[in-house]
């Protein structure tokens, strides 16, 4: 597994502050840098990965946790 830059946790979160929340935390990264990001339930594990892949980035992985969270890592891309 590549090396996380930064790890965002929004299992607290509801829609659509999870990937509002993603976005920001993307922005604030260089290029082909790696964000982990911690998510919560159905809409945040459909909509966070289908909103950073239509903004160009890419989901590099998307695994459970075991504890009812998943660990999502997206490659940022872009400027």
């Amino acid at each position: 597994m590549p090396d996380v830059t930064a790890t965002l946790d929004i299992t607290r979160e509801v829609c659509p502050m999870t990937y509002v929340r993603t976005k920001l935390k993307l922005e604030s990264l260089p290029p082909d840098t790696l964000l982990e990001v911690l998510l919560k339930g159905d809409e945040p594990l459909k909509n966070v990965p289908r909103s950073a892949k239509d903004e160009g980035h890419d989901v590099v992985s998307l695994d459970p946790r075991g504890d009812g969270t998943h660990r999502l890592i997206i490659r940022k891309r872009g400027k």
